[in-house]
């Protein structure tokens, strides 16, 4: 999707249409910009930036608080469209996923022409335009979706893959953001072909256990396939305060309603955890883990909340100013353990 929380709520108000305009916390505070439209974005404006640099590279910015529980709706909406082409929908957060239509419930031939529908059907149904990459694989597909958007659709046909790959910089490999693109260049890697003629050892000691993955990228090689149902892994719930907290009684009443939260998501996902971690990040930027795993899934809230309160005691909570607390739950019960039955509490 285009912008996709910036542009839902443009939608929603008329008044926003054709303005800059940054989904996230407020400037002056510690907020971030989760989404920017692309009338900010021609600013310099754009997501996980401070909200307070945001505000002074566009004066007319017009911050927006997110409305999470509305873009989880309209994203039920996108996401029914792509299952009504194919099963084989893969997602990778509320407005992108991969699509397997080889064989789809429409019957069209040609993958083009199966993203040509979908676009089509987004606009209708919802008022939003989606940009589509159609390719042999994930990796080309993934790359092709952001070629020309908004409201864009790029093929690369098989025939095309190596010119394509030709054009391309060492930062559209997967997973190779600014500080890793900079390891690259210091080896004489600067475009995305250059990763098939760099020495190992010195790829390895760029970017260590990605050089495989980066060498088979870099051919246009992605054997991965659309994954429909991922297995849920953890969950977790995380705050970042606009002050830092320094009482300790607060921090402790905080990470409580967080282990809380945490609890009730671990329910609705079906996630019977045994290990609760606890994440602490002082106002120096410094960020420290606890954990403590269980012999089986913790059976309530009170039971998290109990374990991230011992947790807490083993950090300088209180005793240094906090920015930011998470509680999770890793490490699931296997099936056929015995284990508690997971309820939420009064009112859940």
């Amino acid at each position: 999707m285009d912008a996709f929380y910036a542009s839902v709520e443009q939608r929603d108000d008329p008044g926003l249409a054709g303005r800059p305009i940054a989904v996230g916390g407020r400037p002056e505070g510690r907020g971030v910009v989760a989404a920017s439209s692309y009338e900010a974005r021609r600013f310099g404006v754009f997501s996980a930036m401070p909200m307070s640099r945001a505000v002074r590279l566009c004066p007319e910015l017009v911050v927006v608080p997110p409305r999470f529980a509305r873009y989880r709706e309209v994203s039920r909406e996108v996401f029914a469209i792509f299952r009504s082409a194919t099963p084989l929908v893969e997602p990778l957060s509320l407005d992108e996923a991969y699509l397997d239509v080889t064989d789809n419930l429409w019957e069209i031939p040609l993958g083009v022409d199966v993203a040509r529908r979908l676009k089509k059907e987004i606009r209708e149904t919802t008022g939003l335009t989606a940009s589509a990459g159609v390719a042999p694989n994930k990796f080309l597909a993934k790359i092709a979706s952001g070629w020309e958007k908004p409201d864009g659709l790029t093929v690369i046909a098989p025939s095309r893959v190596e010119a394509f790959l030709r054009k391309l910089p060492v930062e559209a490999l997967w997973g190779v953001g600014p500080v890793t693109a900079g390891k690259l260049r210091s080896i004489g890697v600067s475009r995305l072909i250059d990763v098939r003629a760099a020495q190992d050892d010195a790829l390895r000691s760029a970017v260590g256990s990605q050089a495989e993955a980066l060498r088979r990228f870099s051919r246009g090689e992605d054997g991965r396939p659309v994954v429909p149902d991922r297995e849920t892994k953890s969950v977790s719930c995380e705050t970042t305060y606009s002050a830092d907290l320094s009482d300790l009684a607060e921090i402790r009443a905080q990470v409580e309603d967080l282990a809380r939260q945490t609890y009730e998501r671990s329910v609705r996902s079906a996630f019977p955890g045994r290990c609760a971690t606890l994440k602490v990040r002082y106002s120096d930027f410094r960020t420290v883990t606890r954990s403590r795993t269980s012999d089986r899934a913790f059976a309530s809230g009170d039971a998290l909340a109990a374990a991230a309160l011992e947790l807490l005691a083993r950090t300088d909570a209180g005793a240094r100013p906090v920015r930011l607390l998470g509680v999770g739950l890793h490490n699931a019960q296997p099936p056929g353990e015995p284990g508690p039955q997971l309820r939420l509490p009064e009112g859940g």
